[in-house]
């Protein structure tokens, strides 16, 4: 099943008055309950929705990272640090970018995609794990502009 689809099912659970949605696709069967918790059942994922604690703590974090850019994959494909295995990683957490600095590389279809920075600042977290997969449009660092 589709994470995105997951997630608007999370969603649609939280914003109206249901209590509880149980949706199959083939042998995969998912069930979102409102505020019950159950025992584990295999073959079933239980996806407990979002309590109303846990949206102050997402609004801290994200008015934490707005002061800071974030450098995107501009493909879908993964995502290496460093040019070669065992070879220093292109950036690390404090260096300095400028516009044109190499970040990253990106493997698509066994072509090594340079990714170059588009601001100029300090690299303030790499986002993603070394040779993960990445979608477009996912942040992979964040940069704290100077």
């Amino acid at each position: 099943m589709n994470l995105n689809l997951l997630k608007k099912l999370i969603d649609l659970v939280e914003k109206r008055d249901i209590q509880e949605l149980e949706v199959q696709e083939g042998e995969l069967k998912i069930r979102i309950n409102k505020g019950k918790s159950q025992e584990f059942t295999p073959g079933i994922i239980q996806v407990p929705s979002p309590s109303k604690q846990e949206t102050p703590l997402v609004s801290e974090e994200k008015k934490e990272t707005t002061k800071f850019i974030p450098i995107k994959a501009p493909m879908v494909g993964t995502f290496y640090r460093a040019p070669a295995p065992g070879a220093p990683p292109y950036v690390e957490t404090g260096d300095t970018v400028t516009p044109g600095k190499v970040v990253c590389v990106i493997e698509a279809m066994k072509v090594m995609n340079e990714i170059e920075s588009e601001v100029s600042g300090k690299i303030v977290k790499v986002l993603v794990e070394n040779e993960k997969s990445v979608e477009f449009g996912q942040e992979l660092f964040l940069v704290e502009p100077i």
